[in-house]
């Protein structure tokens, strides 16, 4: 009889092990994307209402009534331009801390590594984000917007902190969900927090340049800031803020490696 066992350092990751459980990994990212939309009238019309839905709101509240800057653009276009990437990292973030709660069935029956759990949770919202992604294009034609080419690059840099961040941050919560299932309401008052920490209603240009540095340390500050600046061409952060969002980034995406694999032995248990 073969006994598996749960690693025992808390830190060990086989990278080979995890590379063997591609195709696994690709199946889960299948079930999410085919389970986000089951049973819904507009299905992957969701993907284009949210952040439209919510442009209009903050275009009302915050562009009419509140009246805030938007860097001589059309307040629409502004917080689209933020919303399309926050949108992802906000159905991430939610979608895998609640992974492990939702795949119990698949903790206790068989071995895998249990990372691929809320690893395919975030990979699966990429498909929302491109069909967004589509929308705001559209949404910058029809207003005489054109992204640069050559600052295209940055999108997929931008992509990556927001992986790491809701991948660590998921890791995180996942982790602690299983044991407290109160933490299901922590993590809606996170991202609702997470929101407005973060330059999407307002602009960059807003935080005074002393605070700048200390702004940065929120990874989703520099990863909007800079997304919206290569799709509008609106100030940008600076290369050190980046740098600094990006260590933040890295922080907590081994932090949250890091608690998930020293908890990880109990998950089937308390399941």
């Amino acid at each position: 009889m073969v006994e598996i066992t749960p690693d025992q350092g808390a830190f060990r990751i086989d990278l080979g092990e995890l590379w063997s459980y591609r195709e696994l990994l690709l199946l889960l990212v299948w079930r999410d994307v085919k389970s986000r939309y089951s049973q819904t009238v507009l299905g992957a019309a969701w993907a284009i209402l949210q952040p439209l839905l919510t442009m209009v709101v903050f275009t009302v509240i915050f562009g009419r009534f509140a009246r805030l800057p938007s860097d001589g653009l059309p307040y629409s276009v502004f917080s689209l331009a933020a919303l399309v990437p926050w949108t992802y990292f906000s159905s991430s973030l939610s979608g895998s801390s609640s992974s492990l709660v939702n795949s119990r069935s698949l903790l206790t029956k068989v071995y895998f590594p249990r990372l691929l759990i809320p690893a395919a949770s975030i990979l699966a919202v990429l498909v929302d984000f491109a069909i967004a992604f589509l929308v705001l294009l559209l949404v910058m034609l029809a207003f005489g917007i054109l992204p640069g080419v050559e600052s295209m690059w940055i999108v997929p840099a931008v992509m990556i902190i927001l992986s790491m961040t809701a991948m660590g941050t998921g890791c995180w919560l996942a982790a602690l969900n299983v044991q407290y299932h109160d933490v299901r309401y922590l993590s809606p008052f996170l991202v609702q927090v997470w929101m407005y920490a973060s330059p999407i209603v307002y602009s960059l240009t807003l935080v005074p340049q002393t605070y700048r540095s200390i702004f940065a340390a929120n990874p989703l500050a520099s990863a909007l800031s800079a997304f919206r600046a290569a799709m509008l061409g609106t100030p940008g952060p600076t290369g050190f803020e980046i740098g600094v969002s990006f260590l933040a980034a890295l922080v907590i995406l081994v932090a949250g490696v890091w608690y998930f694999r020293r908890t990880e032995r109990v998950f089937a248990d308390v399941a």
